[in-house]
């Protein structure tokens, strides 16, 4: 580590110049991973956030929700056979609303469920519905960038029914538009059916295999395969890992460049330290600091970068930056950076000190 450190205090400006393209390519990284987590959730957090972890379709909807139809009783029989408390129904309707009779249209998602049970969100603000609540709702809180506020009336515009907004919810989002919560009553009178477009189970592995075993006419797939059935979820999230992943590979191509390209340069160097007893592996070693050390302070600048940008984006911005996403990012990072200089170490083990000494000379 000495040695590393005299050689970066040594040649500042050109460890500078590796600095700010490694602080560049993860910075684009962090932002570009953000924004695909943001987008994931704007797609479908109300889906992500659902405490069931299967989904019960019909069979023929391809697994996708919205084309999904359950008859009330194929909702019974698959409560009866997961029991009441393990299975709630869900009922799905994609439309536009007018906010207390102006005349301008926002998209929006109708969820039905029962409001006393597993699948009801966690109200922010004003008050949760109830069961037999009639003409109110639960809104997600992105409505009020649309002038909705607690205590307005919205209407839907295939039905012509209103509802009341109560409370608000938070992170709860449908196929990029605010989703709506209303209650089972409420929703026979805006479908003007009994039909669910799902039931979502809260159960385990062996419970759920055996319910797709019994009923043949439905599908029983995870939570994971039910959101990429939402229109787009999966083109839009693997375009961004794709981006993600390339801007990896270009960054370990430029940093394997830059490093060779400096490790030629030194040769004569590191032949004169080997011919004095400096053993390979203590070499190695100071390439590595060098890597690591430049990676961290790359790494600690471009996530300051990173949440400086998120602070000033607008709230319609699909961003979204969590702890855990920027550790994955980093470890990935230091790896690729670590592998990026294997050929640098390649070269050096092989350096020759007779001949690098008869160079420098």
């Amino acid at each position: 580590m000495f040695l590393a450190l005299r050689e970066l205090k040594h040649a500042k400006l050109r460890y500078l110049l590796i600095g700010v393209i490694m602080v560049l390519i993860v910075w684009l990284v962090l932002f570009v991973s953000g924004l695909a987590k943001g987008l994931s959730s704007d797609n479908a957090s109300a889906i992500q956030e659902m405490k069931g972890n299967y989904v019960v379709l019909q069979k023929e909807a391809d697994q996708r929700l919205t084309r999904s139809v359950l008859s009330i009783n194929k909702t019974e029989d698959i409560q009866q056979l997961s029991g009441k408390k393990n299975a709630e129904p869900l009922g799905v309707k994609m439309t536009a609303i007018i906010n207390d009779g102006k005349a301008k249209k926002i998209d929006a998602s109708f969820f039905a469920i029962s409001t006393s049970g597993f699948l009801a969100p966690n109200v922010t603000e004003g008050k949760m519905i109830t069961d037999d609540a009639k003409h109110e709702a639960v809104a997600d809180s992105s409505l009020k960038e649309e002038g909705v506020k607690l205590g307005d009336t919205i209407k839907d515009t295939a039905s012509g029914k209103s509802v009341r907004i109560v409370g608000f919810t938070k992170n709860q989002s449908f196929s990029h538009a605010p989703v709506i919560h209303i209650n089972l009553t409420e929703w026979k009178t805006i479908e003007s059916t009994d039909a669910f477009n799902a039931v979502v189970l809260n159960m385990n592995d062996k419970k759920a295999h055996a319910l797709q075993k019994k009923e043949s006419d439905i599908d029983v797939i995870s939570k994971d395969e039910a959101l990429k059935g939402i229109p787009g979820y999966q083109e839009e999230q693997g375009s961004l890992l794709m981006m993600v992943a390339f801007l990896f590979i270009i960054g370990a191509f430029v940093l394997a460049v830059f490093f060779y390209v400096m490790t030629l340069q030194k040769m004569n160097q590191f032949g004169v330290l080997k011919a004095i007893g400096a053993k390979t592996s203590y070499l190695a070693r100071t390439i590595l600091s060098q890597v690591v050390v430049l990676t961290l302070c790359s790494l600690a600048i471009s996530i300051g970068l990173t949440y400086g940008v998120a602070a000033i984006l607008p709230d319609s911005m699909p961003f979204h930056l969590d702890v855990s996403l920027i550790a994955g990012c980093s470890a990935l990072f230091v790896a690729v950076s670590v592998l990026s200089s294997l050929l640098s170490l390649y070269r050096v083990a092989k350096v020759d000190a007779v001949e690098a000494i008869g160079r420098a000379v």
